[in-house]
């Protein structure tokens, strides 16, 4: 007799896809340094970050999000999914979710779908829910997205903020099977702390203080952070997450074959390796060329590595994020043997709203 994943006490939430899109418009240090105080070296030495990549007037968080899981489906092979989970700091509007429109728009009506709030830890918090709804036996597969336009809540003239920051989305397949499979999630950690929650902001636009021009200052319609105890915490937070999720799976550094962290900056990237003792050739450096993009930075990463053959079936990969709330969360997974994927396009390449 077949034992279905719904009857084996093992069911696990399996990666079959991979996807991510980035907009047309790239923009250069040079292009930044010509309208604010910097320069390329300086934003490289603090960053680590040549470039990142704006999203046009027209584009919203939804349309790259539609485009990114619509190139994860078919990389794995799908054209369906029970459930959307969309991670995001930008949605289209406050009210409805974005998550139910994606879902529409890649003609998934009547699934499950909603969005995750955790800022740049909210694709490792959307992971985990899509996760759940697998083991749970609510959902066979689930699409998760990181979707988020910075450049709409960062004060363009901000030399701190408008330099780190990049658009993008990113995306993952996930499928019902079994905890020995190459795919499956096999551990988590998610942590927060709200007593820091004035820390990385944007202080307008919500029921605490409606976004109001006569009233609210133009600093608190956009987004803040706190970078020097931002870069502390995010330092602590990170290595410790990574290392429980080790420990809860029996593993040590010494095990992982690629280590994909949030990209928020190349500093913070190579500083949490170093003190997890993981050399700096299996940190995945995608940063350099998109910024930080936020919820999409770890699918947009994970797609660049698997487009460029760093990441091999079989590979243990640890993922670590920190954001704003604070928030912070690590997943352990192995690498599968997926079909190969393009590098992450050009929304306006592909499709025009």
């Amino acid at each position: 007799m077949t034992v279905s994943s719904a009857e084996r006490s093992d069911r696990a939430a399996v990666l079959c896809g991979v996807g991510g899109v980035l907009p047309r418009r790239r923009v250069d240090n040079a292009e930044l340094a010509a309208r604010l105080d910097t320069d390329d070296a300086w934003i490289r030495t603090r960053t680590g970050i040549r470039s990142r990549h704006i999203a046009a007037p027209h584009e919203a968080t939804s349309d790259l999000a539609v485009a990114a899981g619509g190139r994860a489906l078919a990389n794995s092979g799908m054209d369906r999914a029970d459930a959307v989970v969309v991670a995001t700091t930008t949605p289209d509007r406050t009210c409805p979710a974005t998550a139910p429109l994606v879902a529409a728009r890649l003609g998934l009506t009547g699934v499950a779908a909603f969005d995750v709030g955790a800022v740049c830890t909210g694709f490792v918090y959307a992971l985990a829910a899509g996760a759940g709804l697998i083991t749970s036996g609510v959902a066979d597969r689930v699409l998760v997205i990181g979707a988020d336009v910075y450049s709409r809540i960062v004060d363009p003239d901000d030399r701190q903020n408008a330099v780190v920051f990049g658009d993008g989305a990113g995306a993952l397949v996930l499928r019902a099977g079994y905890a020995d499979e190459p795919g499956a999630l096999s551990a988590f950690d998610l942590g927060s702390d709200g007593a820091h929650e004035d820390m990385i902001t944007v202080a307008a636009g919500g029921s605490r203080l409606p976004t109001d021009p006569s009233r609210t200052a133009h600093a608190e319609r956009h987004f803040a952070m706190r970078g020097k105890e931002v870069f502390r915490h995010a330092l602590t937070r990170m290595t410790e997450s990574a290392r429980t999720v080790l420990k809860r799976s029996g593993l040590t550094p010494d095990d992982v074959d690629r280590f994909v962290p949030h990209q928020a900056n190349l500093r913070i990237l190579r500083t949490v390796a170093t003190d997890l003792g993981l050399p700096a050739d299996r940190c995945a450096r995608h940063v350099e060329r998109a910024g930080n993009t936020g919820a999409a930075s770890i699918p947009l990463a994970l797609t660049d590595d698997h487009t460029h053959r760093s990441l091999r079936p079989g590979d243990r990969v640890l993922l670590t994020a920190f954001g704003g709330g604070l928030t912070w969360g690590s997943c352990l997974l192995t690498w599968p043997d997926l079909p190969p994927a393009a590098e992450p396009a050009h929304h306006e390449e592909e499709s025009t709203p």
